[in-house]
């Protein structure tokens, strides 16, 4: 077992690793086999105070400091995931039951944004505007917001709190994090170890390991973080957004979605098929872009269906650590229960099961469903796991309808042979992004990440990432001397 479970199960504070306070302890299991990776006491509201105010007092020096001064930091981080690459992703296979596969894309991601990130501190450029007043100068500055909140979930742990803290930082602001309590050494302790090799002074970067079953909304009602960034459900996004709103924080949400893979009359269907199985299959399909619904064209169902299923049928489950294993556990036995529970539902509402996976602990097997009734709330939410809802469409305006029907708005994808026409269809489906010829899950340090309706608020990466973590600030110069009417 790598020595992260037992050197970094602690809170980060301040510079100081220490054991929280609380009255009891969140345990670190493996998802697989059940054995306890690490035991670590809870943060308390105090501790998330002290580590916000610590936040505080760091920040203004480091908001001060020279881009490239800063950029240095992320430069050594990027160095140093890359020499431990191998014990990194050991953790991603123990805590998080992730395949070598599902490890290996995570990590590349990771140094992608990285990368990114020592070029995000040199990216705000302020501006000098003008203005109808004779004398006058108007500059405006883009500055750091002070302190951001980020909340992350269990599916990419390392990944998705990076998205956030790398930029945060690169742009001069100070952070918070809050991981997933299933995965809070790969989320969390992990990340803020890299940082803190890197020469990232203290207090700049805070872990709290904790719950709010402890904490209550304590982490995002505190008065310090302008900014909270929240990746997870829709239904904590809403809570999220509503306390943020209330006392007048900006809140960045990366939420659920529901997405469709779309197979038109034209499309190479092998090719479709390989996307297919990737895009819904992909870590168990525990993915918020991962492809719930494949939508075909009825006059290619049986032959895509066929050659869907088989292939499908050949994905190997079983123990994350073989470098063969396909799909691993699912996070909890709660995930697992949910995902069989909607199968079984499935059934009973008239669904025809073409490959009905069976349930061993955290194990879910793949199935593949198709009759499911158009009217069934299933085919509405997401299914965060390998289950696939293969449903037939009669021409592309009917695609278009099913495929919108969702209150979900995050990815997309659409084969075709003709790549106008697939841009066309693109363009009709309500989704912050969508992808012709290609799988529903991707991620690119430079392109706009986010979605529409309950796929979430605002945006992540590049230059969206930069408006998400700084603010603009006004200052006017009168060089000459201005007329007041008294």
């Amino acid at each position: 077992m790598s020595s992260y479970f037992t050197d970094l199960a602690q809170q980060y504070i301040d510079g100081e690793w220490r054991p929280g306070t609380g009255s009891w302890d969140i345990i670190d299991f493996n998802p697989y086999d059940g054995e306890k990776l690490a035991s670590i006491t809870i943060a308390t509201v105090d501790e998330v105070d002290e580590a916000y105010r610590a936040a505080e007092r760091a920040q203004k020096a480091w908001g001060a400091t020279n881009a490239y001064t800063r950029r240095a930091v992320f430069e050594k981080a990027l160095r140093i995931i890359e020499e431990r690459e191998a014990e990194i992703t050991e953790a991603i296979i123990a805590e998080l039951g992730g395949t070598h596969l599902k490890a290996g894309f995570e990590l590349h991601l990771a140094k992608e944004f990285l990368r990114e990130s020592v070029q995000l501190a040199l990216r705000p450029e302020d501006k000098i505007l003008p203005s109808p007043t004779d004398g006058k100068e108007n500059r405006l500055y883009k500055v750091p917001v002070g302190v951001v909140g980020v909340i992350s979930p269990f599916n990419f742990p390392f990944l998705l709190s990076l998205k956030s803290v790398a930029p945060a930082l690169a742009l001069g602001n100070a952070v918070v994090l809050k991981p997933h309590q299933n995965t809070p050494i790969v989320g969390g302790s992990l990340v803020a170890k890299v940082f803190e090799d890197a020469g990232l002074p203290g207090g700049l970067l805070n872990v709290v390991i904790t719950d709010i079953a402890e904490i209550g909304d304590a982490f995002i009602e505190h008065p310090v973080p302008k900014v909270i960034s929240f990746t997870g459900s829709d239904k904590v996004g809403r809570h999220v957004a509503t306390v943020c709103a209330a006392n007048f924080k900006r809140s960045v949400l990366e939420l659920g979605g529901n997405s469709a893979l779309v197979v038109l009359d034209d499309a190479d269907l092998d090719y479709a098929v390989d996307a297919a199985v990737f895009s819904r299959y992909v870590h168990q399909g525990q993915v918020c872009m991962a492809a719930n619904r494949i939508l075909v064209d009825r006059s290619i169902e049986a032959e895509f269906t066929e050659k869907f299923v088989a292939k499908v049928r050949t994905l190997k489950v079983g123990d994350p650590s073989d470098p063969q294993t396909i799909i691993g556990p699912v996070i909890n036995s709660s995930q697992a229960d949910a995902i069989s529970g909607a199968v079984e539902q499935a059934i009973a509402e008239g669904a025809t099961a073409l490959v009905h996976g069976t349930t061993t602990d955290n194990l879910v097997e793949p199935s593949v469903l198709t009759d499911v009734p158009a009217d069934s709330a299933l085919l509405r939410q997401e299914i965060f796991g390998p289950v696939a809802f293969l449903i037939p469409f009669d021409d592309e305006e009917e695609a278009v309808r099913i495929a919108n029907d969702t209150p979900y708005g995050l990815s997309g994808a659409v084969h075709t042979g003709d790549i106008e026409r697939g841009v066309n269809f693109a363009k009709q489906i309500d989704t912050g992004m969508f992808h012709v010829n290609d799988g529903t899950v991707h991620d690119e340090p430079l392109v706009p990440f986010g979605g529409e309706k309950h796929s979430g608020i605002g945006r992540l990466n590049g230059e969206t990432a930069v408006d998400s973590f700084t603010t603009q600030k006004w200052i006017s110069v009168q060089h000459g001397r201005s007329f007041f009417p008294f």
